[in-house]
């Protein structure tokens, strides 16, 4: 999958997800790899934005290759287990980016 193509799911999934009750959240997602690049999800006062950008006032950053972030969005992996195996690498609060992965997960 592309860049392009993983951003564009990643917008499919976030129009649908459910995010009314959920608090901020700011997850800075770095794809690495051939088809590598750089977006933010923002979960802010009931809304959820996806965009092709790095965020500053992130509250984790994850990093992962464009393979495994298909595997984790088609749900074939699971979050947890690529963290544990070193597939998915958190920087910043861990708790966020397991909000993150179950909006991308949905």
């Amino acid at each position: 999958m592309t860049f392009e193509e993983i951003l564009s799911k990643v917008r499919t999934i976030a129009e649908k997800a459910d995010v009314s009750g959920a608090g901020f959240l700011a997850a800075q997602i770095n794809i690495t790899g051939d088809n590598g690049g750089v977006f933010y999800v923002e979960v802010k006062d009931g809304r959820i934005n996806v965009e092709p950008y790095p965020y500053n006032d992130r509250n984790c950053e994850i990093t992962i290759s464009a393979d495994n972030l298909s595997k984790l969005i088609e749900g074939k992996l699971d979050p947890v287990a690529a963290f544990t195996f070193g597939k998915l690498k958190v920087n910043g609060d861990v708790g966020k980016a397991l909000e993150f992965a179950k909006i991308v997960k949905k």
